[in-house]
């Protein structure tokens, strides 16, 4: 049992932030959402009841799509181009083991069942992490359109104005403000790391160069 926590403690620490700050979220966004309805004379609601409303579906899947958007971009954009100096790029002046055609491979070594099927299923296979990445991002956006509708709609009717359906609240000013506030800070994050891995080191991080590598090599 030691040996696979040790074999997968990256996982499950961050699967555990996961929960713990997930949590976190809820049982503060339930009280400051009660807070907003006592100040307008409105009834409390439990914590189930928070989880169905607008409002935490909405900051929930906000999040989520800019962080999936920006894997994928991320894993897209690794595969062409390049930064001289950065753990998080590919060598420039040398093959990298990425490129090599899975078509190629020794099919008697231990490799994934598609790359010995070959086919449809090995072109799905050598692009499935992105694809995945760009799948949960639309399946997020939409899940944001549709919990944004339901929160911008509450407090239109608590205006006296009318409730506005998931395409109309698409077309706001607001959706695209909480999506595009999301998403720069992402790729924000990304340049920070790209870049800052060419001067900086983190002994032992699989994302940085060894501490004794010069600044001009490319790569981990």
């Amino acid at each position: 049992m030691r040996r696979w926590v040790r074999d997968h403690g990256l996982l499950l620490a961050n699967a555990g932030l996961f929960v713990v700050f997930f949590a976190g979220m809820a049982l503060a966004g339930v009280r400051a959402y009660n807070g907003d309805q006592l100040a307008h004379g409105e009834a409390a609601v439990s914590l189930w009841g928070y989880l169905h409303t607008g409002d935490f579906v909405e900051a929930t899947f906000e999040n989520w799509e800019s962080e999936f958007l920006q894997m994928g971009m991320y894993v897209v954009l690794t595969a062409y181009l390049f930064q001289r100096g950065s753990s998080e790029s590919k060598p420039l002046d040398e093959p990298s083991p990425q490129d090599e055609d899975p078509r190629d491979a020794d099919k008697r070594r231990d490799v994934p069942w598609p790359v010995r099927r070959g086919g449809l299923v090995l072109s799905l296979y050598e692009n499935s992490l992105a694809a995945l990445f760009f799948v949960l991002f639309a399946a997020s956006i939409a899940l944001h359109a549709v919990g944004g509708a339901r929160a911008y709609s509450a407090e239109q009717q608590a205006h006296g104005e009318a409730a506005v359906s998931t395409w109309g609240f698409v077309r706001t000013a607001e959706f695209w403000f909480e999506s595009f506030q999301n998403w720069q800070s992402e790729f924000l994050a990304v340049a920070v790391i790209v870049g800052a891995s060419v001067y900086l080191r983190q002994r032992g991080s699989a994302e940085s160069k060894p501490v004794a590598e010069p600044h001009h090599a490319t790569g981990a």
